[in-house]
């Protein structure tokens, strides 16, 4: 039945209620992507959702420039070549020709897009024939079409009602005006220049995004804690908008752009950088642009419809210092106060036994880089010379990181190197209204070489605290956090103790 109801509506045109306008030539299209999407926070299966863009978190603002041929006074245009995710409430229509003497009237998005069950619809009240299979033989049922719920009901010229299920095809007398098989926008355009126009039509879609991934490869520097890096990255764009963009101007902006709701609010998560060799050409030139930094892709690309194309974010920068630390946080589940100081003596004494590795570089034109980089995901690997290989050895997100800034990733927990923590003594006096607690935290590095691990500690009982000794230095980081760097000879242990008072 489907079959032959659609091969009825392809073969004939639909009747329009004013000629369109002459459109000429192909679309100048240009694209800018905005998206909230995090790195790797896209699965597999989104990219094969079928098309479902509006679970995509991104948007962009899509501008296409054509030439139509307008008449004086009013021309009806249709322009069926849109995203089926639009917002129509954003949509522009502008002369460029004679922008001062050409006004829309009327704005429409028509969405009410063909099917079998509303081409039936159309023909409530009226005469159908409807085909049905008994065995070898097709039997014809013509009558008054009253009812398309769940079954045809087709009402006889004699009175008598037949309720037909399972019919093999549908013969209509002609095809209804008002169809379209398209998601189209409607202008009616008002002109007071007839002739050729180039226009300008504007507006926004979901159902697209872009992120981008790094991807470093790690060296060991002159010591435990230097290293080096060699960069690169490609932007990942995601289209299931429901419109395709042929040889289109491609932008990207990065920044945290405010939306109101109910769409979505726009954290562009995408990364560039031009930590390039100075004979190296990028493919995206970056620009400071409001509050946010502008990428402009040097080429023309064309992204079809449900498809994921990746480009190269920048070219390669190598050498890139970086420092690797050794942290140890012991204390899980730290305590922030809630108003009032947290007394009880059992409290922190769960132990992490996990040191965390991270990797620190600075993002500056010294080091081989300088160029703002937008917040994503890194991955590292390392090449093993036994067979030149690449081996994965961690990933992080970084979030916006301007030039000069320095930008911090971490790649996993060391294997040979443990930490405990745990409290030796605990002393309270409410009255006085104080307390101190005694902490001590063992170290033990199983390497074949010397490490430094950083001890990280939140004295988080209380805002008010005082280290009354420690068996090492330690640096104050904050209101509630005090690192003790700690060097540990190869297959040895290290012990640091602490005590400290909270008064309040």
């Amino acid at each position: 039945m489907t079959k032959k109801i659609l091969a009825t509506l392809c073969a004939a045109p639909l009747a329009l209620s004013a000629a369109a306008a002459d459109v000429q030539g192909s679309a100048d299209t240009a694209l800018t992507i905005y998206s909230s999407a995090q790195a790797g926070s896209i699965s597999p299966e989104q990219y094969r959702n079928g098309g479902q863009g509006q679970s995509i978190p991104g948007y962009a603002l899509i501008r296409q420039e054509r030439t139509m041929n307008l008449d004086k006074g009013r021309t009806l245009i249709r322009f069926t070549d849109v995203a089926a995710q639009i917002d129509p409430t954003t949509v522009s229509f502008t002369s460029l020709t004679d922008p001062e003497g050409t006004r829309v009237i009327e704005q429409n998005y028509q969405f009410d897009l063909v099917s079998t069950d509303k081409l039936l619809e159309k023909y409530i009240d009226n005469e159908i024939t409807v085909e049905q299979q008994r065995g070898d033989k097709t039997e014809t049922i013509t009558g008054v079409l009253t009812s398309t719920a769940g079954h045809l009901i087709l009402k006889s010229s004699d009175g008598s009602v037949r309720i037909v299920n399972g019919y093999a095809g549908v013969k209509l007398p002609k095809l209804p005006g008002g169809l379209i098989t398209k998601p189209t926008l409607v202008w009616d355009v008002a002109t007071t220049k007839p002739g050729a126009h180039r226009t300008r039509v504007a507006y926004q879609t979901t159902g697209i995004t872009w992120w981008a991934d790094y991807n470093f490869t790690y060296s060991e520097g002159k010591d435990a804690n230097s290293c080096k890096l060699d960069t690169g990255a490609w932007v990942s764009i995601l289209n299931q908008s429901g419109g395709s963009y042929q040889d289109a101007k491609l932008r990207l902006i990065a920044g945290d752009v405010q939306r109101g709701q109910p769409a979505p609010r726009m954290m562009m998560k995408g990364r560039v950088a031009e930590m390039a060799k100075a004979d190296a050409t990028p493919a995206f030139a970056e620009k400071t642009f409001f509050e946010y930094h502008l990428y402009t892709l040097g080429f023309p690309t064309t992204l079809p419809n449900n498809s994921t194309k990746q480009i190269e974010l920048f070219p390669a920068a190598r050498d890139v210092a970086c420092e690797k630390t050794l942290l140890y946080y012991g204390q899980a589940n730290p305590f922030y106060g809630y108003g009032s100081p947290m007394l009880d003596r059992n409290y922190g004494l769960e132990s992490n036994k996990k040191v965390d590795v991270y990797l620190t570089f600075k993002n500056s034109k010294e080091n081989n880089m300088g160029m703002p980089l937008p917040a994503g995901r890194i991955r590292v690997s390392k090449l093993d010379t036994a067979d030149n290989s690449l081996e994965f050895v961690g990933e992080d997100r970084i979030d916006h990181t301007p030039k000069n800034e320095k930008a911090r990733i971490k790649l996993g927990s060391a294997f040979d190197v443990i930490g405990e923590r745990r409290q030796v003594d605990f002393r309270i006096d409410t009255n006085a209204k104080w307390m101190e607690e005694d902490i001590e935290i063992k170290l033990r590095n199983q390497k074949d070489e010397a490490v430094t691990v950083i001890a990280r500690e939140n004295l988080s009982r209380w805002n008010n605290w005082r280290i009354l000794k420690g068996s090492q230095p330690h640096e104050k980081q904050d209101a509630n956090t005090v690192h003790f760097p700690v060097k540990i000879a190869k297959g040895s242990e290290a012990v640091v103790r602490y005590t400290v008072r909270y008064t309040w």
